[in-house]
């Protein structure tokens, strides 16, 4: 069995500490926040875990800044998302979740064009 390791890109490190910050003060980011732990925790057991995003629809700015080639999405609590993609290491034993964003759903309407 190959080793899982997760890894945040800076924008999902960002809203990781943002979340982290403001959990201790608002129920909600305390939820998302665990929810997101959570998920982690699952991906580490099942790297297919997350719902698969046709190729055709991937962001340019994640083929471009990453070169992405698949892109996961896993529904968090009120509507927030987590965007992940998988890479294999550099030893070839280990699988990379490359945790590319952690946003609401306003934000993932607008990273994938999609309007009202």
């Amino acid at each position: 069995m190959k080793y899982v390791r997760v890894i945040l890109t800076p924008e999902a490190a960002d809203a990781y500490n943002s979340l982290m910050s403001k959990a201790p003060e608002s129920k909600q980011e305390e939820i998302i926040l665990n929810a997101f732990l959570q998920k982690v925790e699952l991906l580490k057991e099942n790297v297919h875990y997350g719902q698969p995003i046709a190729k055709k629809l991937i962001p340019a700015e994640y083929k471009t800044r990453y070169g992405i080639t698949n892109l996961f999405r896993v529904e968090l609590p009120n509507f927030w998302r987590m965007l992940y993609t998988l890479t294999a290491g550099s030893s070839g034993i280990e699988i990379i979740v490359l945790v590319l964003d952690i946003i609401d759903h306003k934000k993932y309407d607008k990273k994938f064009g999609y309007s009202k």
